[in-house]
């Protein structure tokens, strides 16, 4: 039995990480400059997309992703009921409608066989999660997407480093939403990136991320900036600070690293579980790089004598640390009663 208890989740920090908050604090400039910009480049070289938007989180990169595409009320966005509660409030900011497409019960993303009939009029979008860090059928959703003339918005929260058919989940949809909150694959406490091939789209999702001030509003502070701004749009603040960004950059020099280790452990897990009757490991494809963000293990409860809240409590009495992931969007009060 463990002596100290392991958490759900821990971050990978090290003296890297504090080198890099520490520059940042001596040069004076902690906010959104240009550590920022830095981040945003390396993050878009590393998944292969043209732009990258650095943002305060991935619920912040999702609703400027719908702003950006120009989402109105009463329009329809289809994702899945098994994500977290960004993934469809987002929609409800614009007073439109999040439509739940059941998922695949191996995986636990969108199946995509089942999205083609909730397609009307009004559909506007698709948001696939890839859930636990294994990508959503991107090819067979891609195709509905174009037959039906739909935007693409993967909510990548769990998905990075992570790869669809040899190609980096980050560099195949119209949009890619991360997330670098505390727990995920890399982190800068709280933070998120869009990326997107469309320059326009870019360009939009910059501008609202800091007010709808005109392009590069921070360098008014600068010595290479203007006291002049314009305000072209009623935008947000969720610009990320240089402080977070310089985390993200020590963060993504070892995202190699830390999914090599997610992944050694991940196949010890799959090792030790896949002989119990009791347990089901999670499911994984030859044609994608799993991210591993979430190590998902069933349990079939007619094998077991306690429930799963039983289970988790074991887990804690032997100090390691679990959770659930997740409690599905239409059990919830609110889109229960909403949408009935």
């Amino acid at each position: 039995m463990r002596t100290t208890f392991l958490p759900f989740a821990l971050p990978d920090i090290d003296d890297a990480e504090l080198a890099a908050i520490k520059e940042v604090l001596e040069s004076g400039w902690v906010t959104t400059g240009h550590k920022t910009q830095q981040f945003e480049r390396e993050f878009a070289a590393m998944v292969g997309a043209k732009h990258a938007i650095a943002v305060n989180s991935c619920t912040a990169a999702m609703h400027l992703a719908l702003e950006a595409i120009g989402l109105q009320r009463g329009d329809e966005v289809i994702t899945t009921p098994y994500t977290f509660a960004a993934t469809t409030e987002v929609v409800r900011y614009f007073d439109a409608r999040p439509v739940l497409v059941d998922v695949d019960a191996r995986c636990l993303n969108i199946d995509p066989a089942q999205i083609e009939a909730a397609i009307t009029p009004r559909t506007r979008a698709i948001i696939p999660v890839h859930i636990a860090g294994l990508p959503a059928e991107l090819d067979a959703i891609h195709a509905l997407a174009r037959q039906h003339n739909l935007v693409v918005i993967e909510d990548a929260a769990h998905a990075f480093p992570a790869s669809y058919k040899g190609q980096s989940i980050g560099s195949l949809s119209d949009f890619t939403c991360f997330s670098f909150y505390a727990t995920k694959t890399i982190t800068t406490g709280e933070g998120g990136m869009i990326c997107t091939d469309n320059e326009a789209w870019a360009e939009r999702c910059r501008i609202m991320a800091l007010h709808g001030i005109s392009r590069d509003a921070w360098k008014r502070y600068s010595a290479e900036g203007s006291w002049f701004y314009e305000i072209v749009a009623p935008g947000y603040k969720y610009n990320l600070t240089d402080i977070a960004s310089a985390m993200g950059l020590a963060q993504l020099h070892k995202a190699e690293r830390m999914w090599e280790r997610r992944r050694a452990i991940a196949e010890q897990y799959n090792d030790a579980f896949q002989p119990l009757r009791e347990l089901e490991i999670p499911h994984n494809r030859s044609d994608s790089q799993h991210a591993w963000h979430l190590y998902t293990l069933r349990l079939h409860l007619d094998r077991l004598s306690i429930d799963r809240a039983a289970f988790v409590e074991a887990l804690r009495e032997q100090q390691i640390g679990a959770s659930v992931h997740f409690i599905p969007l239409h059990l919830h009060p609110y889109y229960r009663t909403t949408y009935g």
